[in-house]
C-alpha cells in the first residue's frame, strides 16, 4: 500500500510540474499564480502545498529536473580517456534530445526565470550547469591534445556549441524536413568543421 501512496505521491507532483511549466511559459513565473497551476491540475489550490511549499520551490523544481536529465549521463565522461569525437557526439546528442523532448516549451525558463530562485537555489542548479562545462572544456581539451581538434579557446567553443543545441527549441519541428537525429549528425559536423 505504501508504494502506491508514493507513486500517486510522484505522479501528482509530476503533473503538477507539467501544468506549471507551460504556464510559466506563456504567462510567465511572475504572473501564474498558484491558484492558476492548481486549477490546470484540477485540483483546489490548498491540495497543491501537499505537494510544493511554493511557487519557487515548484521552479526550482523544474530547473533542477532539467539540469539533472542534461548532466546525469555525461558525467562519466569527465573521467574516461576514451575518444574525444565520440564523447562530443554523445554530449551533443544528449542536450539535443532533452532540448527538444516533451518539455520542449519550458526550456527558455532557465533563462527568463532563474532569477526568480533565492540565492541558494540557484546556485544549485548553476553549479550543474558548470559541471556541463567543465565536462564539456574536458572533453575539447583531450580533443586539442590529441590533435583531433585545432587549439581553439575551449570555453568559447563549447558555448557556441551549446548555445547552437538551445537555440533549436526555438526554430526546429521534426515533422518538417529534418529529423532529431539528422539535426543531432549536422550540429556535430558543424561543430567540428569550426573545431578541425
Amino acid at each position: 500500500m505504501p508504494d502506491i501512496a508514493i507513486r500517486e505521491t510522484n505522479k501528482q507532483r509530476v503533473l503538477i510540474m507539467q501544468k506549471a511549466q507551460v504556464l510559466f511559459w506563456e504567462k510567465g513565473y511572475s504572473e501564474t499564480s498558484m491558484k492558476d497551476i492548481a486549477n490546470e491540475c484540477g485540483f483546489r489550490p490548498a491540495n497543491i502545498y501537499n505537494f510544493f511549499e511554493s511557487k519557487e520551490e515548484i521552479l526550482f523544481a523544474i530547473l533542477k529536473e532539467e539540469m539533472e536529465e542534461i548532466v546525469n549521463p555525461i558525467r562519466v565522461l569527465e573521467k574516461d580517456e576514451g575518444d574525444p569525437l565520440q564523447q562530443l557526439h554523445f554530449l551533443i546528442k544528449n542536450h539535443v534530445k532533452i532540448t527538444l523532448g516533451e518539455k520542449r516549451a519550458s526550456k527558455l525558463l532557465f533563462d527568463t526565470e532563474l532569477r526568480n530562485l533565492s540565492a541558494e537555489r540557484r546556485k544549485v542548479i548553476l553549479d550543474l550547469r558548470d559541471e556541463y562545462n567543465r565536462i564539456g572544456y574536458t572533453i575539447l581539451k583531450r580533443g586539442i591534445e590529441k590533435g583531433l581538434f585545432r587549439n581553439v579557446d575551449e570555453k568559447v567553443a563549447l558555448n557556441l556549441i551549446a548555445s547552437m543545441i538551445v537555440r533549436t527549441r526555438l526554430w526546429f519541428s521534426p515533422e518538417e524536413w529534418m529529423t532529431i537525429d539528422d539535426l543531432i549528425e549536422f550540429i556535430f559536423q558543424f561543430a567540428l568543421k569550426g573545431l578541425s
